[in-house]
């Protein structure tokens, strides 16, 4: 199969390009040329958000499959509708699990679970563009796929918030923020592992016109996902409980992401996308994918970058409701 991929040098879309190349699939990347294009794989350069940059980049080529890891706003899938109708055999769009409808009323969470999240903006937009792509299915066939991870890591990625800053707090013996009182649920999975599922889904018929999540089955609380980055440092962490809103009042542009996704518990049941994959499994406990991160933050001191800023404001909130 010919594939486009639109990104594919991300922190999912990278193990997904890596995955499609080891089955043997003939890969074509497109993106601004920033970033290294991997052996085995067609560089084009092109710009996502600009719809005649991806024409002129493709020209007059059809694909068996296009996934677009870029798309954040109606429009862009407006475009991709009319650029790839007729010239390709599916279109994967990478939504959101944090679409689904917040607060959460009940577990676990399906595909029919309904889509609305009035705290984050980010999510809306998904939700609109996946309403787009659900009417060019019903109205015209085109080959949609829509896939929605959760919070999907690879090793530069630190789920907890601040990054790196987080983790040389625990480093240094400094108490750790931990959104709400720590005990709700969380789902991490792996970009190893979503990427085995999702190029399954390349050139399946079953999967037309559905609406899939790929997560792991493991269920994790955010105090116990501290703990986890803290033990391959050697240390245990002092963790500080901060509610939610009060963080989003002081960090403002942190306040969607928790208010409107990491604030809620979650447990999502995963049986459509075993159906559709058959034998796939989320192989990589958390446990495994923290010493994965911590190491290869390690391994380089360019790595390690401390926002400063950010870990002042750390302080001032732990000061102020944590004490």
């Amino acid at each position: 199969m010919r594939i486009l991929i639109i990104g594919g040098t991300g922190n999912i879309s990278s193990f997904v390009t890596a995955h499609a190349v080891a089955r043997g699939y003939d890969v074509t990347v497109l993106n601004r040329g920033r970033s290294h294009v991997p052996d085995g794989v067609r560089g084009i350069i092109g710009d996502a958000g600009d719809p005649e940059s991806i024409e002129a980049a493709i020209g007059p080529e059809t694909f068996d499959v296009v996934a677009n890891f870029r798309s954040f706003s109606p429009q862009q899938v407006t475009d991709d509708i009319r650029i790839f109708a007729g010239r390709t055999g599916q279109y994967l769009y990478i939504s959101s699990a944090s679409a689904y409808q917040k607060p959460i009323a009940q577990l676990p969470i399906v595909e029919s679970t309904p889509l609305r999240n009035p705290f984050w903006q980010y999510s809306r937009d998904k939700i609109a563009s996946e309403d787009l792509l659900v009417a060019a299915y019903r109205e015209t066939g085109f080959p949609i796929t829509i896939v929605r991870p959760s919070h999907t890591y690879g090793p530069s990625l630190i789920p907890l918030e601040g990054g790196w800053t987080a983790l040389q707090r625990i480093l240094d013996g400094r108490p750790v923020l931990v959104h709400g009182d720590g005990t709700s649920w969380w789902t991490l999975t792996h970009s190893r592992d979503f990427a085995t599922a999702f190029v399954g889904l390349f050139g399946n018929p079953h999967a037309l016109g559905q609406a899939v999540h790929i997560t792991s089955d493991e269920s994790l609380t955010w105090d116990e996902i501290a703990r986890l980055l803290a033990r391959p440092l050697g240390r245990e962490p002092e963790i500080v409980h901060v509610a939610s809103d009060a963080i989003a009042r002081e960090l403002p542009e942190m306040g969607p992401g928790l208010v409107g996704d990491k604030a809620h518990s979650v447990l999502f049941d995963n049986s459509r996308i075993k159906q559709l994959v058959p034998g796939w499994v989320a192989t990589t406990p958390f446990a495994a994918g923290a010493r994965e991160i911590v190491d290869w933050h390690l391994a380089d001191p360019l790595r390690q970058r401390i926002d400063a800023k950010l870990d002042a404001a750390f302080d001032r909130l732990i000061e102020k409701y944590g004490r």
